[in-house]
Formats: structure tokens, sequence, C-alpha cells
């Protein structure tokens, strides 16, 4: 006490994250053994004392990464999200078991994984199918064409007040509702895919990149106007940086729709390949654990290809969110 005033102990970060670390440790040790038991012992005398136990031990380890995640580290930052997905698993393996739900219902995680690796082959031919040759080359032409088209609507200002308006009002249009005119109008094989992947990328890009040219400073073109700079040298120094975050903005949403666009237009035809195909037909044969290894595989895809163009973001746009982390 000085002066009449109580100090308080600071808070170590440290010690909040060693408690974190304990906490997850044992929550987890607790979840694995009792998967353990189960794949032993395959339906419990007591399901309800089972879940109370595996809620419990969820908490514990919500707690523990709660307090891991104190800290401006690296590790702070991303374990938390790694813990969190192994408790989510190891809890629904455990639940799943506990209550003996039939794999033809909802499989348990162990079981996709193995599925996963028993049909990694196939999974994989379907994954490069449908990301590589429909997702990602739908997604670069619909890009380049967004660019193009946005490059002229700025140009041409009746244009932006004729054709924007649609612009936004097309990109809303449901991917169920889009998919199928367009396959059954180009044909069941990947150009149909491609072709639906890059108008639904097309519209987000062109709104984004028109909002993003026209979003330089007037300060910066007046300046760039007294030097008597050419309007090529203009657009490339002013307008281009501060197009590219409104751009970035609208890829990581296209990158999000590519791969489920291709997915989905997979459902209304197709020639026998893609994650699309593998979902429906294992469907029908209630191979439900090869449709959750689909699942896991196309979302890995999906997140990876975010985490590329956000990549990319860091590297070429100044001051973006993450640059300086």
């Amino acid at each position: 006490m000085t002066g009449g005033t109580v100090s308080v102990p600071a808070r170590t970060p440290g010690r909040a994250a060693s408690v974190g670390t304990l906490a997850l440790a044992v929550a987890m040790a607790g979840l694995l053994g009792a998967c353990l038991l189960l794949a032993r012992q395959p339906q419990p005398t007591s399901p309800a004392a089972w879940l109370l136990g595996v809620l419990a031990l969820l908490v514990l380890g919500g707690v523990g990464v709660r307090s891991a995640a104190q800290g401006e580290s690296r590790a702070a930052r991303t374990l938390p999200a790694v813990f969190t997905l192994l408790l989510g698993v190891l809890g629904a393996e455990a639940l799943l078991r506990a209550y003996a739900v039939p794999a033809g219902l909802i499989p348990t995680p162990s079981l996709v994984l193995r599925a996963l690796w028993n049909a990694r082959t196939v999974l994989l031919q379907d994954t490069l199918y449908t990301f590589g040759l429909e997702g990602l080359l739908g997604f670069l032409l619909g890009t380049l064409a967004g660019l193009l088209l946005a490059l002229v609507v700025v140009r041409f200002r009746f244009l932006e007040l004729g054709l924007l308006p649609y612009a936004a009002l097309f990109s809303s249009i449901p991917i169920v509702a889009l998919a199928p005119v367009i396959v059954k109008a180009v044909g069941l094989e990947w150009p149909s895919k491609t072709l639906v992947v890059a108008v639904t990328v097309l519209f987000p890009v062109v709104v984004g990149a028109v909002r993003g040219l026209q979003s330089a400073q007037p300060l910066h073109l007046d300046l760039m106007h007294t030097y008597a700079a050419a309007p090529a040298q203009t657009f490339r120094e002013v307008r281009v940086p501060s197009a590219l975050p409104f751009v970035f903005g609208a890829l990581k949403v296209g990158s999000t729709l590519a791969l489920i666009s291709a997915i989905v237009a997979e459902f209304f035809g197709t020639d026998g390949h893609g994650l699309g195909f593998r979902i429906q037909i294992e469907v029908g044969r209630f191979n439900l654990d090869i449709v959750w290894a689909a699942i896991v595989l196309s979302s890995v895809v999906g997140i990876a290809f975010f985490s590329a163009v956000g990549l990319l973001e860091r590297r070429l746009v100044t001051g973006a969110p993450g640059r300086d982390a």
C-alpha cells in the first residue's frame, strides 16, 4: 500500500499460458482416454454420464484455449485454433461412440480419417479435377474478365451508371439457380463448371475493382496533375494502389465461392469426375464416411486457397491487415 492505494500484482501472460496448456493437456488426455475406452466397450451403461463427462472436458479445454491465447506470440495466435480442432474431433468421437450413432447416419471422425486414407487416390484425383480444372481455372478467368470490365466501366461513366447496378444484382443470384442453366446449355464436361465458377467470381471482382479504382484521394490526383504526370502514370501510381485492397477483398470472396460453385455445379451433371460427383454418388450408396472425407478434403483445399490469396495480399498491399505481424 502506497499513499492510500493498493497495488494489485499484474497477471503475467506466461503464467496464464502455462495454466491453459495444462488444462488443455488434461482435457485432451481425458477425451483420448474416453475414445480408447469406448473403442473396447462400444456402448457404456450410462450414456448420460458420458455426456456430462465429455462436456466437462470440453469446457475445461475451452478454458485452456482461452488461457493459452494470452500473449502476442505467433504460437498464441495459431495454437488455440489447432487445439480447438483437436478438442472438437475428440469430443465428437467420444459422443458418437457413447451413443452408438450408426455410421450410416453420422460416421465418427476416426472412420472419416480411415476412409480418407483408403480412398485417397480417388479423392485426390477428384480434388485435382474439381479445384484445378474447374475452380482455379474459372477463378482466374472470372478475375481477369472482372478486372478488364472494371477498367472499361471506370473509363466510361455511362457504363458505370447503366451496368454496375446489374453487376451487383447478378452477384446475388444463388449458385443453385445459375448452375443447372449453364450446365444444360454448355454440357456435362468440365467447361460448363469452369464457366459457372467464372460467372460467380466475375461480379464481385467487377464491383470491388470499380469501387477501388474510384477510391483514389482527390488530393493525390491533383498532385499528380500538378506534376504533369501522364494518365498512365497516375493510374499506376495512385489508382492501382488505392484499388488493391478492394480487389483483394473481392478475390477473397471469390476464392471461397470458386470451389463451392464448382462442387454445386457438379450436382447438376458431370462426366463422372469431381468432388461433387463423388459426394452425390456416395450419398446414394450410404457411404457417408467417404462423403465426409470428401467434405474435409474440399474444406482443406478451400482454406488453403483462401490463405494463399491472403498471403499474396500481404505481400502486395501496403498496410494490409497482418502485414506487420
